[in-house]
């Protein structure tokens, strides 16, 4: 059984038991949130689609961590005029575990 579902603006196709990396959520570790915005079920090979989302489908699952992603470097540069300017930019995420997945 698998669904796909819409957290925090992007989709994501996820199943029982599976880690996954979201934008931040609110909440404190530990905590369970529920999605409801589920726009895809297969269950043993029958597939319910949503016009836009599935009618009481939830997706259940538990926060595991706050964490910071990898460092991304943004340069900019126009030659021959001495202009350089460098950022940094390090994303927030939630690490989540789906608990279930129910319709």
């Amino acid at each position: 059984m698998y669904a796909i579902v819409n957290i925090a603006g992007q989709q994501f196709k996820v199943a029982k038991d599976q880690h996954l990396f979201v934008h931040r959520l609110q909440g404190d570790e530990g905590a369970t949130v529920e999605f409801d915005n589920v726009l895809l079920v297969e269950n043993e090979g029958k597939f319910t689609v949503g016009t836009p989302a599935v009618n009481g489908a939830k997706v259940s699952a538990k926060i595991v961590s706050h964490l910071k992603g990898d460092k991304v470097i943004i340069f900019h540069k126009k030659r021959r005029k001495g202009y350089k300017k460098k950022n940094g930019h390090r994303q927030f995420f939630t690490k989540i575990q789906i608990e279930n997945i129910s319709i």
